[in-house]
């Protein structure tokens, strides 16, 4: 026999708001003997998101919500420890969806082997060797593109997307990368360690005032993952034909009264301005690529990263929780085992 129980977090409530740990649960549950073609995972590190927090609510998005009741899932990476699949052999590094839980269990067509990094932790599969990685180089090259000498505005700069797209814009030919975050500490990492010229610290003074400051005659692309006042400030400071990336509006998840839309749109028109919004879905055809270039990068030192890491399944709530807050810098993550 070769049962085993894992620790799963699941959704108990729906938020109001910002959500609390009264809106999770943790349950144990057995795992059976493993099938024809299954695989079992200890997850060594999971990944918490800011889009997680839509998938708390009820309707319509890019990506099904959680049902109550239900294990939570999301990015994590792990080792297969028990396998009847000759394609993901014991001691194999595997990634997948079946976070939020400490050992995963499914037909192996569900994980995806991945080659062991050399002088690098294998979270880097979660954070600027994943899809935060990707997000950042596929906003920066498919959607609104790069061009040598651009002046870059990025939102959110010291989140996980954030710290990715300050460096790649730099790489792609990027003149000048602003960024905006909201602690002292943030500000000065970005422009000590990731290559930002100018950091915006977004509770000092109204964003739109600052950013117009820091780029007088204008931006030409804007990576938001932000949204609110953010894409209100980039949009008074857009040049001509200029573009727009939407990533994210973390500024309006855990509102209970819909927002306002920026109050400068015909700016949109009278500069010929391009707004983009995207997710992942219909662009994991760049992954190849961008696991080329990244990985070169993070090799040569070109790129760096911070992670915050919270140790054990227990405090996964506790981490998501305070990466919704801002309190995290670079990717956040789990560590499991």
């Amino acid at each position: 026999m070769s049962t085993t129980t894992s620790t799963h977090i699941q959704l108990a409530s729906r938020p109001t708001g910002w959500p609390s740990q009264d809106n999770f649960t943790t349950v144990t549950v057995t795992y059976p003997d493993l099938g024809p073609g299954q695989i079992r995972v200890r997850n060594d590190y999971m990944s918490v998101d800011p889009y997680m927090r839509g998938r708390l609510n009820e309707g319509r998005s890019y990506i099904p919500p959680f049902q109550i009741g239900d294990t939570l899932t999301g990015g994590a990476i792990g080792t297969v420890i028990d396998s009847n699949s000759s394609d993901h052999p014991v001691g194999a590094t595997v990634i997948h969806q079946y976070g939020w839980r400490d050992i995963a269990q499914d037909d192996a067509t569900h994980f995806r082997v991945v080659p062991k990094l050399p002088h690098l932790p294998s979270s880097l599969y979660l954070g600027m060797l994943g899809m935060t990685g990707l997000t950042a180089y596929v906003g920066l090259t498919d959607i609104a593109p790069v061009h040598h000498g651009d002046t870059v505005f990025i939102s959110g700069a010291a989140g996980a997307v954030g710290t990715a797209a300050g460096q790649i814009a730099r790489l792609l030919g990027a003149s000048t990368v602003i960024g905006s975050a909201g602690s002292a500490e943030k500000i000065n990492l970005l422009t000590s360690k990731y290559g930002y010229d100018v950091a915006l610290n977004y509770k000092d003074a109204p964003i739109a005032e600052q950013l117009a400051t820091a780029a007088p005659t204008g931006i030409d692309v804007f990576f938001d993952n932000v949204g609110g006042d953010h894409l209100e400030a980039a949009l008074d400071a857009m040049k001509d034909g200029g573009r727009i990336a939407l990533c994210g509006a973390i500024s309006s998840y855990n509102t209970t009264e819909k927002p306002a839309g920026p109050r400068n749109m015909m700016n949109i028109i009278s500069r010929g301005l391009t707004l983009k919004g995207f997710t992942l879905g219909g662009y994991m055809h760049r992954n190849t690529e961008f696991m080329e270039k990244m990985g070169a990068w993070l090799q040569n030192g070109d790129v760096t990263y911070d992670e915050t890491i919270v140790e054990g399944i227990d405090n996964a709530v506790d981490a998501f929780l305070t990466m919704m807050q801002g309190g995290n810098i670079g990717k956040m993550i789990v560590k499991l085992s």
